[in-house]
C-alpha cells in the first residue's frame, strides 16, 4: 500500500509538532484572578510608560523596573510589503545572492548538482543537505587554521539540514514506486546524508562571498557519521545498541534545526523532530518503556519514511528499527531513539573530531540553545525550547565557573562546560513572576512520580519531558528559538503556534492566553493560538544562574486587520484581543520561529516566521526589530470566544503585554513559493547576514514531480527547474551594515 504522496515537512512533522503531553499539569486558568485592567489602559497610553508595572514579581527584581537607554539607532529601510511571489523581495538597496544551495559539491571532485533526481546516494556525502535550517558564522584567523571571531573576510559556516523535500530527491520513476513498508536502500542513503550539517568555508573575494570548495575544512555530518555519546548518560544502560554496547557512541545526527555556539568557538546543533524516523515496535517494549516512547512520539509502525523498510537491508538500514528483536539491548536498536534529541557539539576547525551529543542538556524536541552573556568566574547558561505543542522552555546552568583560558580549547572546553551541570524547566506564574524547576533525581516530585519510575539522573535527562510533568512546568505554545538580548539580558522565545491551545485539558492561562479561530482561503478556520507569540523574561537580578524571573509577551503574532470572512470577529474586537500588539500591514506576521540577536548591533533582533496559517496573504518572512524591555507596557484582560473546554462560553484571562512596537518592527524579507525562513547569523562587522530559504515549493504533489510547470516553486534556479533549499548571503548595496 502506498502513503499518500507528497509528505511535506509539515505532514512529516505534524505528529511531532502536535506533542504528546499527556500530563495533567497545572492550569493557570485555575489560579488567574481578574484584576488587571482592560486593553485600554495599554492601546496608544502612554501614560503606561510613566507608571509602574505593578506585578508582584517584577517588584522581585532589584533591577526589573531600571529603564534601556534607546538604541542608538534606527531600522533605515523600508519595509517591504507582503509578498506571494516566487521569488526573495528585499528593501531597495539591498541585494540577496543564493551562496549554497541544495546538492552544490563541497569539494572539487564531486561532479555539478543534476537536479533531476540521479545524483547518487554516496555524492550526498559530499553535497550540500536538504532543508537549511539554522547556522553560525565563525571567521578564520590569518594562517587559516584557527578562529578569529572577528574575521569578516573569511570564515566557516556550519549549518543545519532539518529534513527533505523527498519527491524533489529521486527520479519521476522513483517517486511514483515510492512505498513506505519496501523502501530501496539507495534511496533510503540519500535520504539518510541529505540530513545533518555542513561545514563549509566561504571567503570574500571580489567584493562578494563564495564557497571555497578546496578547504580542508568542508565536511558533511550526515545521519551516519559517528557521534560520542557524552555527559550523564554516557554509558548508560538505555544508551546500549548494537553498534554501541558500552553505550557511548551513535550514529548520525537527525532533524538539526535550531542551533548555537559557544564561547569557545564551537557549534551547537539542535536535533529537534527525530521521533518520527523510527519504526517504533513499540508493542515489544515494556510498560515503562511504552509510555516512555509515546510521551516522545515515537509511535509509527514504519517510521515517516521507511528507513527501516530498505531493501538490500543492512545495519545502517536496521538501525531505524526500535523494535526488541534479540534477547538483550546490545544485539538489537531498541534503545536507538534515546540517543537522538540531545544538542549536538561540532568543532568546525577540527574535521577529524566526530561530534558529541551532550546528555546533561536533556532529550527533548531540541529548538536553539543560545549561551547567556558570558561573565568570567560566573557559570556559564544556556537556554533551549522544545517544539512540540504543550512542551517546555528549559535552561542549563554548568558546573564549572566560565574560565577564558578556555576559548581556545575546542571539544575539550566542551567537556568541561557541557557535560556537568544543572538543568532546569519554567513555570510561569500568573501574576507575571517565574521559577526555574530543576530536573534532579533528588527533587521529591520527580523521585515520587507515579506516572514514570526514574532509576537515575541519567533516566531524568533522557526522559526530562517525564521530569518536568513531574514538577508541573508550565506548558506553552510549541517553544523554538531563544535569543538574549546583548544589552539588558532579557531572554525572547518563540512561540510558534498551538492548534490544540484552548481545547479540553489546554486551557489558557498567563503565558498563552489566546484561542481564536482564523479563516484562511474559505477552508475551515484554524483553531487555538494560530498566529503565535513571542515571550520574554528578565534574571532576577539580570543574574542567568536565578531561579526566579519576571516575564511578559514582547509580541503577539496576528493579521493587520479582521478576516471578513471570519465572521466571529467584528475589527473592535479583533483589534482588543487578537491583534494584541497593534500590528500593521508594515509588520503583520504569523508563526515565529527563528529569532536571533545581532552581535554587532547590540540590541538588533532578527525574527523569522515558518507559517502556514497566513500565505494565503503572503510567504514566510524575515522581519527586524529594535524590542524594548519586561515590563514597558501593560496589563490586559483577553477575551476568548467559544473556548471548547469552557463548554463554548467566553473566557477573560489576564496577561501582561510589552509596548506596541510600532515602527521598530518591520518587514524587511520575503522569501518564495512554499517556503519557511530560518536560520540567521552574519559577519562579524554586521555587513553580510545570512539566511535560509528553507524547502521551497514543499507543497508541490507528488504526482507532478514530472511535469515542471506544475511546481509551486523554481526558486532559485527558475525556469523549470526544481526547487532547493538555499543559503543566502545578504548585502547593502552601499557596503553598510545590514538593517541599520
Amino acid at each position: 500500500m502506498h502513503d499518500k504522496l507528497p509528505m511535506t515537512k509539515r505532514e512529516f512533522q505534524s505528529a511531532d509538532d502536535t506533542g504528546h503531553n499527556f500530563s495533567a499539569g497545572p492550569s493557570f486558568a485555575d489560579i488567574l484572578e481578574a484584576r488587571m485592567s482592560r486593553r485600554s489602559l495599554l492601546k496608544g497610553s502612554l501614560g503606561l510608560l510613566s507608571t509602574a508595572f505593578f506585578v508582584p514579581g517584577l517588584a522581585r527584581g532589584k533591577d526589573a523596573d531600571r529603564p534601556d537607554p534607546p538604541p542608538p539607532f534606527t531600522l533605515r529601510f523600508n519595509p517591504v510589503a507582503k509578498s506571494l511571489a516566487d521569488r526573495v523581495v528585499v528593501p531597495a538597496g539591498y541585494t540577496a545572492t543564493p551562496l549554497y544551495r541544495l546538492g552544490d559539491p563541497i569539494n572539487s571532485s564531486t561532479p555539478a548538482y543534476a537536479n533531476d533526481g540521479t545524483d547518487t546516494a554516496a555524492s550526498f556525502q559530499y553535497r550540500c543537505g536538504d532543508h537549511n535550517d539554522g547556522m553560525s558564522y565563525f571567521g578564520l584567523d590569518r594562517a587559516g587554521k584557527g578562529w578569529d571571531a572577528g574575521n569578516s573576510e573569511r570564515g566557516i559556516l556550519c549549518i543545519n539540514h532539518e529534513n527533505i523535500t523527498r519527491i524533489f530527491l529521486h527520479t519521476p520513476a522513483e517517486v511514483a514506486a515510492y512505498n513506505v513498508s519496501a523502501r530501496v536502500a539507495a534511496e533510503v542513503d540519500k535520504e539518510v546524508h541529505a540530513h545533518g550539517v555542513s561545514v563549509i568555508e566561504i571567503q570574500k573575494q571580489s567584493g562578494a562571498f563564495a564557497l571555497h570548495t578546496a578547504s580542508s575544512f568542508n565536511r558533511r555530518i550526515t545521519a551516519a557519521t559517528p557521534c560520542g555519546l557524552h555527559g550523564p548518560a554516557r554509558g548508560h544502560a538505555q544508551m546500549v545498541t548494537a553498534y554501541s554496547p558500552d553505550g557511548t557512541q551513535t550514529r548520525g545526527t537527525l532533524n538539526n534545526c535550531a542551533n548555537g555556539d559557544t564561547p569557545w568557538g564551537t557549534y551547537l546543533s539542535c536535533e529537534e523532530n527525530w521521533a518520527g524516523y523510527f519504526k517504533s515496535g513499540v508493542a515489544t517494549h515494556t510498560a515503562q518503556e511504552q509510555l516512555a516512547m509515546q510521551r516522545y512520539g515515537i509511535t509509527s509502525s514504519n517510521g515517516s519514511y521507511g528507513w527501516a523498510n530498505a531493501t538490500p537491508a543492512g545495519d545502517l538500514h536496521e538501525r531505524w528499527n526500535a523494535s526488541v528483536t534479540h534477547a538483550s539491548a546490545n544485539l538489537d536498536y531498541r534503545n536507538i531513539p534515546n540517543t537522538f534529541g540531545w544538542v549536538v557539539e561540532v568543532d568546525p576547525f577540527n574535521p577529524s573530531a566526530a561530534p558529541r551529543k551532550r546528555t546533561a542538556l536533556g532529550r527533548m524536541g531540541h529548538e536553539s540553545c543560545n549561551c547567556a552573556k558570558v561573565t568570567a568566574g560566573k557559570p556559564l547558561v544556556f537556554y533551549m525550547g522544545d517544539d512540540a505543542q504543550n512542551e517546555y522552555i528549559y535552561k542549563y546552568v554548568s558546573a564549572a565557573n566560565w574560565d577564558p583560558a578556555d576559548t581556545s580549547k575546542g571539544l575539550a572546553a566542551g567537556d568541561k562546560y557541557l557535560d556537568h551541570g544543572s538543568l532546569y524547566v519554567a513555570r510561569f506564574n500568573a501574576d507575571g513572576s517565574g521559577n526555574w524547576l530543576k530536573l534532579d533525581i533528588t527533587e521529591a516530585a520527580i523521585a515520587g512520580y507515579a506516572t514514570y519510575r526514574f532509576s537515575d539522573q541519567a533516566d531524568v535527562l533522557i526522559h526530562c519531558r517525564l521530569a518536568a510533568d513531574a514538577l508541573g512546568a508550565t506548558k506553552m505554545d510549541r517553544p523554538e528559538w531563544a535569543g538574549i538580548h546583548p544589552v539588558n539580558g532579557d531572554v525572547y522565545v518563540t512561540l510558534t503556534n498551538n492548534a490544540s491551545r484552548g481545547s479540553a485539558g489546554k486551557g489558557l492561562d498567563a503565558a498563552n492566553p489566546r484561542y481564536y479561530q482564523d479563516s484562511k482561503g474559505g477552508k475551515a478556520p484554524s483553531k487555538g493560538n494560530v498566529n503565535g507569540h513571542i515571550v520574554r523574561w528578565r534574571e532576577n537580578g539580570s543574574d542567568p544562574t536565578a531561579l526566579s524571573f519576571v516575564w511578559d509577551v514582547y509580541l503577539f503574532g496576528a493579521q493587520a486587520k479582521a478576516d471578513a470572512a471570519n465572521v466571529n470577529y467584528d475589527e473592535a474586537f479583533y483589534q482588543a484581543h487578537i491583534n494584541l500588539s497593534d500590528l500593521t500591514d508594515d509588520n503583520d506576521f504569523s508563526s515565529p520561529d527563528g529569532l536571533w540577536f545581532s552581535r554587532k548591533t547590540p540590541g538588533l533582533m532578527w525574527l523569522q516566521t515558518d507559517d502556514g496559517a497566513y500565505t494565503d496573504v503572503s510567504n514566510c518572512m524575515l522581519l527586524a526589530a529594535l524590542p524594548g524591555t519586561v515590563g514597558d507596557g501593560g496589563a490586559v484582560t483577553v477575551t476568548s470566544k467559544g473556548v471548547p473546554a469552557h463548554g463554548d462560553a467566553d473566557q477573560n484571562v489576564s496577561t501582561y503585554v510589552g509596548k506596541a512596537p510600532g515602527d521598530q518592527l518591520k518587514r524587511f524579507l520575503v522569501g518564495p513559493k512554499g517556503c519557511e525562513l530560518t536560520g540567521i547569523t552574519e559577519t562579524p562587522d554586521g555587513k553580510a547576514l545570512f539566511v535560509n530559504i528553507q524547502h521551497p515549493g514543499e507543497n508541490t504533489a507528488a504526482a507532478d514531480i514530472a511535469t515542471p510547470a506544475h511546481y509551486e516553486s523554481h526558486y532559485p534556479d527558475g525556469g523549470t527547474a526544481r526547487p532547493r533549499s538555499t543559503t543566502l548571503v545578504i548585502t547593502r548595496n552601499d557596503g553598510g551594515p545590514v538593517g541599520v
